[in-house]
């Protein structure tokens, strides 16, 4: 084991684990200084630590005090002992100390004080304890000691010193410990716990026999983890012990004390106990390994974290301490003491002192990097509290974890953590970007370099990105990796001028496909508001783009000079262009369009639908006669606004059948359109829906003529004719003899028809004649009705009340149906009287 040069770091060789790759939950660090020269000379005893100092007693009965690194505080050490010092106590405040020795001497020494006693007790002292309270005024300055009995020592109201006896006959008192109002101490039976403000035991806990074990032989070790909780560590043996207040059942008997000893847990270990602590709620434990090495020496002590529950116990963690001269040393020679609200531990061995603690976040943090674990280091950093870590920062772990990473080729990883431990810090994106610049390897980091305007950094850096993608593109490394940035970068990051010279140059010495490069030049074109040349770009590429980029920038007054290139490009982004909010005039593209039927039936098609005021219908009969005959039948339908004589010519032309007979309808010559649709359509049920449409009579002989040479035709017609005319004007026009195909079911059907429109005849003129009779009644009946005139009626010529009450001035009056009066006097002479006046006003000539 090699020593630290200094005490202050932790040493790596005072402690192994158990496992290589666990890590450490203790550090640990040598005390050297002025220390170091006493046990050269000298040879540790006892200890006894406090948050201020330590008091270290040694073989030849000396007491050093020293601070925390070793170093003496003291001028001269305190030689009051002649032979070794058994047991150091020191009060809870660190102003007194006591000691004793089988010298037979207690000797207690105020450190700030002259107060001094050296008291002869006159017989072996093993033990002593000081009242952690010694410091206080009027605390009776009270000490135990212990040899083959258990002393009191305290002054009384004068200042004499008085003596009291706690115990006696158990044996040899061989250890001991106070905490505030609870003393326990070890004897040859067990430990003994005592009230020392009630006077009286609250129990023993006895050891058990153990077959070729001494007792005597092992050291006991006792400490008080809080106020109320003991614990013991006796040869392989761990007891935790709490003191509770009795039940009030429990205190029926006024002889017992108000609180008693309860064990909670008790356990034994795989080594011998050389001391024990506690460690917030797991133990500390100095093990001594019960066996020795081939030549028969004490193997390396260990140190061990458990975590106890009920009578059993689980080792957390556990390191064996690389000691000066352990191999000479027993299980006694060991010490631990601890400053447990600091979870500092001190491990004592004759000729050498190592102080363990916890791992704090920066030891673990350490321990991590140099195992090279960065990625738990980062962790661990970013969940810490900030006041917890002092010594590191996410920016320093981070940066070692990327050098690690690009040692080790790992470069998207390493992208990545630039953006988690940079964030948006532009000095350090531009100090460590250069490093994947050196590997030619900026493209793993170019995902996470800030872009934000506040957080930009040097247009230097993005170009060198965009330069390695648009080298590497080309060797096949990447795929669209330089067009892709262009696309999302916002150009003020780079020189849009320097980055297009560099594609400029790239397409002229690639051999590779260069239609990425010219896409990536357009955009760049557009960047630097050169649209000609864009567009000139997209077109020479013929890449779709190009409409995008016009409704962008809203270039439709150049549309119509690359119209045709456009259409050839993509015809319908194109038509829908033209047609949005009506940006290009219509007749400029009719015009542009001309010479390119194809392209002109694609326009024209899309904005009738758009525009279907009637502009352009002629032209686009003639293309649906050309490229989509399907439509052509449902436009001559639906529109009003082509030249009939035109479309009748063009469709006579291209022998369109079904599309002539309705423009022969539509012009009236249905004759001619019914022999195309019995001559060329040879469609019957055509034919008779037509002449039934127009319900001619010329037209059904006309239908019969057509027909009256084809038996199957007159069959049809013997089927279906029969709803719609008199059968017989057909049956009197077929030849006598002729061959009929299924005459009689035909005729059958025809009779059956006829009679069944003679019998809807009959019933509806039933049905009229009952109506016309009733209606006739009902105004009879209605007319025959008196019609009352009342006081409150006037004469609608003159405004006057109609019925006068002086007979002289009486008059005839003249009332209709409508309930408009008359004076009759009032009426023109050459009035109508049948008809009302108002209702049907007499019109001047």
């Amino acid at each position: 084991m090699s020593e630290p040069s200094t005490n202050e770091s932790p040493s790596n060789d005072l402690a192994s684990p158990d496992e290589d790759d666990d890590e450490p939950k203790l550090k640990y660090v040598r005390i050297s200084n002025d220390l170091h020269n006493i046990l050269l000379n000298d040879a540790a005893k006892c200890i006894a630590v406090h948050p201020k100092f330590i008091c270290l007693g040694t073989d030849w009965g000396v007491i050093h005090i020293l601070d925390h690194q070793g170093n003496s505080i003291k001028e001269n050490e305190l030689r009051v002992h002649t032979v070794a010092v058994n047991q150091i106590s020191i009060d809870s405040k660190g102003d007194h100390i006591a000691s004793c020795s089988d010298d037979g001497k207690v000797f207690i020494h105020g450190l700030y004080s002259k107060e001094n006693q050296l008291i002869n007790i006159g017989r072996l002292v093993k033990t002593i304890a000081l009242d952690p309270q010694y410091y206080k005024p009027g605390s009776n300055k009270r000490f135990i000691t212990g040899d083959d009995k258990l002393t009191l020592h305290e002054k009384t109201f004068l200042g004499r010193s008085k003596s009291t006896v706690l115990c006696l006959s158990e044996g040899l008192v061989r250890s001991l410990a106070w905490g505030e109002n609870f003393i326990a101490w070890s004897s040859d039976i067990g430990v003994r716990v005592y009230d020392i403000n009630a006077r009286c035991s609250l129990g023993l806990i006895k050891w058990e026999d153990r077959p070729g074990i001494s007792i005597k032989k092992f050291k006991c070790n006792l400490r008080w983890a809080d106020n109320r909780t003991l614990l013991i560590g006796w040869v392989d043996m761990v007891r935790i012990c709490i003191i509770r207040k009795r039940s009030t059942n429990e205190l029926g008997n006024r002889e017992l004390s108000e609180y008693l000893v309860d064990p909670i847990s008790a356990f034994r270990t795989e080594f011998y106990i050389s001391g024990i602590a506690p460690l917030n709620h797991q133990l500390i434990l100095l093990g001594f390994p019960k066996e020795l090495d081939e030549n028969q020496r004490s193997l390396h002590p260990e140190l061990h974290i458990v975590k106890y529950k009920d009578n059993d116990y689980t080792e957390i963690y556990a390191d064996s301490l690389s000691l000066r001269g352990y191999q000479q040393y027993n299980v006694n020679d060991y010490h631990l003491d601890a400053l447990i609200e600091e979870n500092r531990f001190f491990i004592v061995a004759p000729k050498d002192i190592v102080v363990a603690s916890l791992f704090d976040v920066d030891d673990r943090i350490q321990w991590l990097m140099e195992q090279q674990k960065f990625k738990d280091a980062l962790n661990v950093i970013l969940d810490a509290n900030k006041n917890e870590v002092k010594r590191f920062t996410k920016e320093v772990v981070g940066i070692a974890y990327l050098d690690h990473l690009l040692e080790k080729s790992d470069y998207k990883s390493a992208g990545q953590l630039c953006y988690k431990i940079f964030g948006q810090n532009k000095k350090l994106w531009e100090e460590e970007i250069f490093k994947f610049a050196t590997v030619h390897q900026l493209r793993a980091v170019s995902a996470y370099i800030p872009q934000s305007p506040e957080n930009r950094l040097d247009k230097q850096i993005y170009e060198m990105v965009l330069y390695e993608y648009l080298v590497l593109d080309s060797q096949g490394f990447l795929n669209l990796g330089f067009l892709n940035l262009v696309k999302e970068w916002d150009p003020s990051l780079y020189n849009i001028y320097a980055v297009t010279n560099a594609v400029l140059e790239h397409i002229i010495v690639t051999d590779t496909d260069k239609l990425i490069y010219f896409e990536a030049l357009a955009i760049l074109y557009s960047h630097d508001k050169k649209y000609d040349k864009c567009l000139a770009t997209y077109l020479k590429m013929k890449h779709k783009d190009v409409f995008n980029f016009i409704r962008k920038h809203k270039l439709y007054g150049v549309v119509c000079d690359m119209l045709i290139e456009l259409m050839n490009l993509d015809h319908e982004q194109a038509v829908t262009l033209l047609l949005e909010k009506n940006n290009i005039n219509s007749d400029i593209v009719v015009d542009k369009l001309k010479n390119h039927e194809l392209h002109l039936y694609r326009y024209l098609d899309a904005y009738v639908k758009k525009n279907p005021s009637g502009q352009y219908h002629g032209h686009l009969v003639k293309l649906y006669a050309i490229y989509d005959r399907d439509k052509l039948l449902p436009f001559l339908n639906k529109s009003d606004h082509y030249p009939i004589q035109e479309a009748l010519d063009i469709c006579r032309k291209a022998k369109f059948y079904p599309e002539m007979v309705h423009l022969l309808d539509r012009i009236g010559d249905t004759k001619e359109a019914l022999g195309l649709i019995m001559n060329e359509l040879k469609d019957m049920q055509k034919a008779i829906l037509f002449c039934q449409e127009h319900n001619d009579a010329d037209l059904w002989n006309d239908l019969i003529q057509h027909s009256i040479n084809k038996p199957e035709c007159i069959t049809f017609l013997l089927r279906n004719i029969g709803n719609y005319i008199d059968p017989t004007i057909l049956i009197n026009k077929i030849k006598t003899g002729e061959n009929i195909p299924d005459l009689k079911n035909s005729l059958v059907k025809m009779l059956c028809d006829y009679s069944l429109q003679v019998a809807i005849k009959e019933g509806c003129k039933k049905i009229l004649t009952a109506d016309y009779f009733e209606l006739h009644n009902r105004l009879v009946a209605r007319q025959q009705k008196g019609i009352h005139i009342s006081d409150e009626m006037v004469c609608c010529a003159c405004h006057r009340q109609v019925i006068i009450q002086d007979i002289n001035r009486m008059h005839d009056i003249i009332v209709y149906y409508c309930k408009h009066s008359f004076h009759k006097k009032c009426l023109p002479d050459n009035h109508d009287f049948t008809n009302c006046a108002i209702c049907y006003p007499v019109k001047k000539k």
